[in-house]
């Protein structure tokens, strides 16, 4: 009787159409269509904001400083002042979102981000616009502490790599093309303009963003206060140390702020160990495949921004070209991303993440080696093929690096996944362009070249630690 009860049941379930039926989309399942659409357009508009004005602004510099009768040394704050805030603050603020939810850490720092570029539209002194553009760094750090979780959030995990591949995408072109939109703007308006245009797009995101983005369950666990504020001091330190060494401080100052950042970084890691939901992701870190993604993410940014930082030297002051020359000759480098990382990301989801970023990061090194050995007199069409293929090779990396970073973490540790992964770009960043200031100092003569052979060394180090993850499984859980 019982055998034919369930086979009863059994006839039942597969003659009812409603139980066939997948469940309804959810934070599991990702949300349903065109909600979704709307969310990553919302994702990507956000992103692009943050992303875009943390590189604008280095061509503006030279105008803001004179128009506010500002030394050029003091004006290197409206650059700093954002970036050290976006730093000190994506980890904490990503521990934030998985305890109070993402959508509400990324409508809130799109919202902070929108009102101070207002307030750094209508800054009228160097002070103010600095303390603006902190405010502006705080917001921007809410929407990229958060952001990768959200998408994580927005696909079903067998479309995640298509998620992240226009997230990826979004980022690197954002960070590529940052000068030249702000050549663009200058050419027509003036520098407060660069700011002023971020108000109309993000009080649209915010608007479609209430609508759009997904909600997902917190937790009641209290916000650990003493550890962000830990963290930005030792980042802060970190910064301070990494500006210092490439800008030639007195290395006693320099040596003082590395200590400084060691001791707190050690405290913070002892008080992290003992924590279920870490700010600092000591538990992630734990997971071998994250760490070895990392650690790739770290190198590769680097070998970007090495490479960004040094071009324009090399091919207006070694080659002769003008400008326009730079930039046109630069521009198929974000170009050819444009193409790579969306189809890398749908990759991602049926091949290895080792492999596609080994081979990505093999195509940067050798087109960072093609171009520091460039003649004295190159046709234009073999420095675009060049920037093409290092534009091919990053393409191809970035999208799988960052879905294997996300997809490694436990669901309910999106955020901190999220924040790391922003965190370890910033600090790549961050040490390619000091590392820049250092070999120009060192060598002012061959400066670029040199600089186009370190990059390659780290993008090199970046495709070896890639395919140590084909060596690992993602585990679910911290071990």
């Amino acid at each position: 009787m019982q055998a034919n009860a369930s086979g009863d049941d059994a006839s039942r379930s597969h003659g009812d159409p409603s139980s066939r039926q997948p469940p309804p989309p959810g934070p599991e399942l990702g949300l349903p269509l065109p909600q979704r659409y709307w969310a990553i357009v919302v994702v990507a508009l956000g992103i692009t904001l943050a992303v875009l004005d943390s590189a604008i602004a280095n061509v503006a510099l030279p105008t803001i400083a004179r128009d506010l009768h500002a030394s050029a040394a003091a004006s290197i704050w409206v650059v700093n002042a954002y970036q050290l805030a976006v730093t000190i603050s994506l980890l904490p603020l990503a521990s934030l979102g998985d305890r109070i939810g993402y959508r509400r850490v990324y409508l809130g720092g799109l919202m902070l981000f929108t009102v101070a570029s207002f307030g750094c539209a209508l800054a009228t002194s160097l002070p103010t616009l600095a303390v603006a553009r902190v405010i502006q760094g705080f917001g921007a750090a809410g929407i990229m502490s958060v952001n990768t979780a959200l998408v994580r959030m927005i696909y079903p995990p067998a479309h995640l790599g298509r998620g992240v591949a226009i997230n990826a995408m979004v980022v690197a072109v954002s960070s590529a093309v940052g000068p030249t939109v702000a050549s663009g703007v200058l050419a027509i308006a003036p520098w407060p303009w660069l700011f002023a245009i971020n108000v109309p797009i993000g009080i649209a995101a915010i608007v479609s963003g209430l609508k759009a983005l997904p909600r997902n369950p917190g937790h009641d666990a209290a916000y650990d206060y003493l550890s962000a504020v830990m963290n930005a001091f030792m980042f802060g330190l970190v910064i301070f140390a990494v500006d210092g060494l490439g800008h030639g401080e007195a290395p006693g100052y320099v040596a003082l702020e590395a200590l400084g950042a060691v001791v707190l970084g050690y405290f913070l890691v002892r008080r992290q160990l003992s924590r279920p939901a870490p700010l600092l992701p000591v538990d992630l870190l734990r997971i071998p495949v994250f760490a070895l993604s990392v650690g790739t993410s770290v190198c590769s940014f680097c070998a970007q921004m090495l490479a960004f930082v040094s071009l324009p030297f090399m091919m207006q002051d070694m080659l002769g070209l003008s400008q326009v020359q730079t930039g046109l000759l630069m521009t198929p480098w974000p170009l050819v991303i444009i193409v790579a990382a969306p189809l890398s990301g749908v990759l991602s989801d049926r091949v290895s993440a080792g492999w596609l970023g080994g081979i990505g990061l093999a195509a940067l090194t050798i087109g960072l080696v093609l171009l520091a050995t460039l003649g004295a007199h190159p046709d234009p069409l073999q420095i675009a093929w060049r920037m093409a293929l290092c534009g091919a090779g990053f393409g191809i990396f970035q999208s799988p690096n960052n879905r294997t970073m996300l997809a490694a973490a436990p669901r309910e540790r999106s955020g901190g996944a999220s924040g790391m992964l922003g965190t370890a770009r910033l600090t790549g960043q961050t040490l390619g362009a000091a590392l820049v200031a250092l070999i120009f100092g060192v060598a002012p003569q061959h400066g670029p070249t040199i600089a186009l052979y370190v990059a390659a060394c780290f993008s090199a180090s970046a495709a070896l630690i890639s395919t140590m993850r084909v060596m690992q499984r993602a585990n679910p859980s911290p071990a």
